[in-house]
């Protein structure tokens, strides 16, 4: 790929007897907005250390703008950080902080000023230069974190669960300036984070990890509408996953009943794994319905309904704007569209659904 910018090839990583990284390839294109999702001792951080140089792989390369970087120091390598915790220096003014690293490279006085200006204008803190570090609040203290690492125009920007540590709307708000920053500058960004509509409202590419593997890889749409195994799809958003029977093309059998979809290839009679999400789940008058079933739980979300909807012995989560009274008998439709087939899968680690969470 000609716009390959990291290129991270047989990466192996072990603590003691604990194997974290297991043969890892990856690749990271210009410009990209990268997100490393998973639940906690995946892989996701001391894959994004390996890049920044704070570890070194037990084997395997890192390749940066075609140059092999594994063995150089974090300083020499043409990338910043962002961690969870900022680590601004709170004896020191916010221009200060900023300037922090131009100084160190022996920049002008002129240029660390007009830096430490356009660095605040980009983070919407105009007019904090004189301000302490600490007096300012969790939101503020991340924009000022992210205004010290673009000045020293860094072609990759890595960003350890940088939002953690703030409350949701807070969360929210840096998601979309995160997004406005990353589309002016025109840097690459490899996000770290557990959170999934954290990965899934930014990214331009989505790297789902589990035990050291990386079990799916592609845009945000793509992992969310087709997960490749059992572990994505549990792991990104809600969903129904039933063990089923593929028939023939597009006939699967779930839980004794008979749904079209739009799936091939996986031969006639083959054990697979059906994926519904909830908001898919389509409840009508029972005579209507390919099964039937009773609503036994109902909560109110806010934009929808969620309901709990028990059909040949399965509890089905149902997402509408539409209201059912538990105790309701309902059918249960859902379009071919929405039945994503997947092979059974061949190892514990696309099975370990809920391992780490």
């Amino acid at each position: 790929m000609d716009n390959k910018l990291i290129d991270l090839q047989g990466i192996s990583k072990s603590y003691g007897k604990n194997l974290i990284l297991n043969n890892l390839d990856l690749y990271i294109k210009e410009n990209e907005f990268l997100t490393l999702l998973g639940p906690s001792g995946c892989g996701k951080t001391t894959t994004l250390r390996i890049i920044g140089g704070f570890e070194s792989p037990d084997s395997g390369k890192v390749i940066f703008d075609n140059q092999d970087i594994t063995d150089l120091p974090p300083n020499k390598r043409h990338l910043n950080t962002i961690f969870q915790k900022y680590a601004l220096f709170t004896h020191m003014t916010i221009a200060e902080n900023i300037a922090f690293g131009l100084k160190i490279a022996k920049k002008s006085k002129t240029y660390i000023d007009d830096k430490i200006k356009y660095a605040l204008k980009l983070v919407n803190l105009d007019g904090f230069e004189n301000r302490m570090a600490d007096s300012l609040s969790g939101g503020q203290q991340q924009r000022i974190a992210i205004a010290r690492a673009i000045v020293n125009e860094p072609k990759v920007l890595l960003l350890d669960e940088p939002l953690g540590a703030l409350d949701l709307k807070l969360r929210q708000d840096m998601q979309y300036e995160l997004i406005r920053l990353k589309n002016e500058l025109g840097i690459t960004f490899i996000y770290v984070t557990h959170d999934q509509e954290e990965a899934l409202t930014m990214s331009d590419t989505i790297v789902v990890m589990n035990q050291g593997y990386i079990q799916q890889m592609g845009t945000p749409e793509m992992i969310y509408n087709e997960p490749e195994n059992a572990f994505v799809a549990d792991f990104i958003g809600d969903s129904n996953i039933i063990a089923s029977t593929m028939i023939e093309d597009e006939v699967v059998e779930i839980l004794g009943a008979k749904f079209k979809c739009v799936d091939k290839g996986f031969g006639n009679n083959t054990p697979v794994d059906v994926v519904i999400r909830p908001e898919d789940v389509e409840l009508v008058e029972p005579q209507m319905g390919t099964i039937q079933g009773l609503v036994t739980h109902l909560i109110f979300k806010g934009v929808h309904y969620e309901m709990e909807v028990e059909a040949n012995g399965f509890k089905w989560l149902v997402q509408s704007t539409k209201l059912v009274p538990v105790g309701t008998r309902v059918g249960i439709v859902v379009d071919p569209f929405n039945i994503q087939i997947m092979n059974k899968p061949e190892s514990e680690d696309e099975e370990a659904v809920t391992l780490d969470e």
